[in-house]
């Protein structure tokens, strides 16, 4: 049996239900009911087996948005009167990747890469970053934040000795929030010295859950990958030639040890994605998305409560309004 949208879902079991359909950029969605494996280590999980919703964009939709992408970075440059671009490299899917289509964009002298290690980035993510610079042959340089971090805890008004409390929240959070910003300062830096641009490498999954930290990562000129969800990322990613130990590696932004994205989310990517695509960004009802993909409520609840509580990152800091005249 086949699944395909016409103007609608066709839906194992059930007759067509008819919606006018649009999601950004025009992409692809494939529906079908899948199996709910429920709560596992904390983590809401679709059976990868019995994949409810096929996020993938067709080949051809790939090699538009590869395009529309490198035009993109091309015309940002361009526009800024910048010599190139700079970015911060983690050995992650989508740093990775938007190494790989800058370089498409502008050649690989205007493309400059920042390894920021901090003491919570694994020696194989930091590897993985300078494996990354090296293929695709961009000037890099490893510029530790660690010595940043510490400055600023030596800093902290704090009484006890701070050691005590670093493995708790808020205060670990807000150590690796230190970490993040420290190096969307550095990648400034740098910009600014050299006349280039600052590339941000979020998708838009973590844009519409919040999943970023408020003038750190996404201190940036511009996200050329900003409208790709996690799926489509990783599809994006294997089509340009990213080596498969990265795009299949654990997401995760190493905000502290062992930190995972989807553990700190509640939810795989693939469940995050489903859930933005059907009920965020498109036209499905909570019941509707709760019914198509034969998860719990409390699911749907998780992804509409992190696009909500973040939705002040996602704006320009608020002001009074003026005085009516």
């Amino acid at each position: 049996m086949s699944y395909h949208w016409t103007n609608g879902a066709h839906v194992r079991g059930n007759p067509p239900v008819h919606f006018n359909v649009a999601f950004p950029d025009g992409g692809r969605t494939f529906v079908r009911p899948g199996r709910w494996t429920g709560m596992s280590e904390r983590v809401y999980a679709l059976d990868a087996e019995s994949l409810p919703v096929e996020l993938g964009l067709s080949e051809a939709e790939l090699e538009q948005r590869r395009e529309r992408i490198t035009d993109f970075i091309a015309g940002t440059v361009d526009r800024a009167g910048a010599d190139g671009a700079v970015l911060g490299l983690s050995g992650g899917i989508d740093s990775t990747l938007t190494a790989h289509l800058a370089v498409e964009a502008l050649g690989a002298d205007a493309v400059r890469g920042l390894v920021m290690p901090s003491e919570a980035n694994t020696e194989t993510n930091m590897s993985d970053a300078e494996r990354v610079a090296e293929r695709l042959g961009i000037e890099y340089d490893v510029v530790p934040v660690q010595p940043i971090v510490e400055a600023f805890e030596a800093a902290y008004p704090v009484e006890e000795p701070l050691e005590e409390r670093v493995e708790t929240d808020p205060l670990r959070t807000a150590l690796g929030n230190v970490a993040v910003r420290a190096r969307g300062v550095l990648n400034y830096f740098v910009g600014n010295a050299e006349n280039r641009i600052v590339l941000g490498t979020g998708n838009r999954s973590e844009a519409l859950t919040g999943y970023f930290t408020k003038y750190g990562d996404q201190a940036v000129d511009c996200n050329p990958i900003g409208n790709l969800y996690k799926f489509q990322v990783r599809q994006l990613a294997a089509r340009v030639g990213v080596h498969e130990d990265i795009v299949t590696k654990p997401p995760s932004a190493e905000m502290w040890s062992g930190q995972t994205d989807e553990a700190e989310m509640g939810l795989t990517y693939d469940a995050l994605d489903a859930v933005l695509m059907l009920h965020v960004d498109g036209p499905f009802s909570r019941s509707a998305t709760v019914e198509t993909l034969g998860i719990p409520e409390s699911a749907v609840d998780r992804v509409v409560d992190l696009y909500e509580r973040s939705e002040h990152k996602r704006r320009m800091p608020p002001a009074p309004e003026s005085p009516t005249p």
